[in-house]
């Protein structure tokens, strides 16, 4: 255990752990904290300080405050300061609960038995911990939520009468990754994007509606493919999307992933099915040494036990309870981050995008957004959401090559998936979904709905097979509508002259 007194925080500083301050300033809340107890944790996106000038600043991953909200410089006052201004960091608060023990956070909650703050902390350390402090129950103070509405998204929740709080935490301490309500969180929420979907599709003819539900399918499981840099055989693209359209309609279990794992793998002749019994990384090797390069370290394989466990109860509990977007992109992005298996995660990780919207009815009946063709148009992006944590995790693991080559970490872990900000993640996922509710969505009706009518036109006038139309509409798209002279002297010599011009002028009507 350890103690700090008030000589051990800092005074101020222009550089925090390798962070550039704005401006010289004194560290407060959690880098306070961080500091002073030398909790070897991956530093919030958003850290705080105090400068000298009466005026807030915001800038390189950095909050400048006033000098009238600095805190005391003792424990109780950085954590009352980090709960205030800076919402629940979980996994930089377990660490610090285990480096100081309970006797401090005993002593907070006897001195202030009715202070919102004092009986947060305590709750958050028994929550955290697993271990009851040597305190009775509290017999006074206004109940109120363990985790701050205002700042960061969380559940209804249920009391807890020995706090005189609400436990409204969006997880078990299992798996509880956090979101902030940020604006552009909030804005994406207001534009009612569910209802706007079902609107698209309100009037679009059943056949058509189907037609439209099939590509989307098709396209996102070739996507997902994609984005792993892979080119599977036809049946396998099939059988996945086969798979993704039945998202939702299983309880997420241990079972379900394993089976999962088994239809999007295939081939599994030089893969090992099911949870991992080893490291994992991400990235690549030496090409002399073979030694790992890792972007990314996995869990443990001795967590992965308790984190699924903590995945499939927020899938049960906490993600029937909030937004659907924001639920899938905690359950979908800590799952990837997890890593469980050998091989197929980024594709379960996509999966499980659809399998919590698909649960909720967020998509229209039958229709599956292609979340991974979104994924895909913007991978920059996608890579840097995901870097956003790996970045931040990576420095904290210790790790050591094996015999084949794999990593394996050294420390404990676990706490650095189970807690950690999807607040980028929420933002991305939102993105996608928006981009295929208004481009994709109303996108592919349309052109169903146009196909049909060049088709019904070209019947019309000329008797065509089916199949035959369709190589004649693929021509004239990729040619600007003009029928090539290679289409007009192999595959359509029995067009006159006159046909054709008039193919070409139903075509511009039509897609013009």
């Amino acid at each position: 255990m350890a103690s700090a007194s008030q000589n051990q925080f800092s005074g101020p500083v222009s550089v925090f752990q390798e962070r550039r301050l704005p401006e010289t300033a004194t560290p407060a809340g959690y880098s306070a904290l961080i500091d002073a107890y030398g909790l070897e944790v991956p530093l919030p996106r958003t850290l705080c300080a105090i400068g000298a000038h009466h005026r807030m600043l915001e800038q390189s991953s950095w909050r400048i405050m006033t000098p009238r909200h600095a805190p005391d410089a003792s424990l109780e006052g950085h954590l009352t300061f980090a709960l205030k201004y800076e919402g629940l960091d979980l996994a930089v608060l377990k660490r610090l609960f285990l480096c100081v023990g309970p006797g401090p956070i005993e002593t907070i909650a006897r001195e202030k038995p009715a202070g919102t703050y004092a009986r947060r902390v305590w709750f958050l350390y028994e929550w955290l911990i697993g271990e009851n402090l040597d305190l009775p129950d509290a017999q006074t103070g206004k109940y109120v939520p363990v985790l701050d509405p205002d700042l960061q998204w969380g559940i209804e929740g249920e009391t807890a009468p020995r706090y005189r709080l609400r436990n409204n935490l969006p997880g078990t301490p299992d798996f509880c990754p956090l979101v902030f309500r940020t604006g552009r969180l909030k804005d994406f929420i207001a534009d009612g994007l569910a209802q706007r979907a079902r609107d698209v599709v309100a009037d679009v003819p059943r056949d058509v509606l189907a037609r439209t539900a099939a590509f989307l399918l098709l396209k996102d499981s070739k996507s997902s493919y994609a984005i792993e840099g892979e080119s599977p055989p036809q049946d396998r693209i099939q059988r996945w999307g086969r798979a993704i359209g039945e998202a939702g309609k299983q309880p997420l279990d241990e079972h379900e992933l394993l089976r999962l794992q088994r239809i999007v793998i295939g081939d599994a002749r030089f893969i090992t099915l099911g949870f991992r019994d080893e490291g994992g990384f991400v990235g690549q090797h030496d090409r002399e040494s073979r030694l790992p390069l890792p972007d990314h370290i996995s869990a443990r394989p001795e967590d992965l036990q308790s984190l699924l466990a903590g995945m499939i109860a927020f899938d049960h509990g906490p993600a029937q309870h909030m937004d659907a977007v924001i639920a899938a992109a905690i359950l979908a992005f800590g799952f990837v981050y997890i890593h469980p298996f050998e091989d197929g995660n980024g594709r379960l990780h996509r999966y499980l995008i659809h399998h919590v919207l698909a649960e909720r009815g967020y998509n229209p009946p039958g229709v599956v957004f292609p979340v991974s063709a979104a994924i895909l148009d913007q991978i920059d992006q996608y890579r840097a959401t995901l870097e956003s944590y790996s970045q931040r995790l990576l420095p904290n693991i210790r790790w050591k090559p094996t015999d084949k080559f794999n990593v394996r970490i050294l420390d404990d872990t676990g706490d650095f998936y189970r807690f950690f900000d999807a607040t980028p993640h929420a933002e991305f996922l939102y993105e996608c979904v928006k981009r295929t509710i208004e481009h994709d969505l109303p996108y592919e009706t349309d052109f169903l709905r146009r196909y049909d009518e060049f088709r019904r036109h070209i019947e019309g006038m000329i008797d065509m097979p089916e199949r035959t139309v369709d190589l004649l509409f693929r021509f004239l798209d990729q040619n600007d509508g003009k029928l090539s002279n290679r289409a007009r002297t192999k595959e359509f010599d029995a067009l006159t002259g006159e046909e054709v011009t008039r193919v070409e002028s139903i075509y511009d009507e039509i897609f013009g």
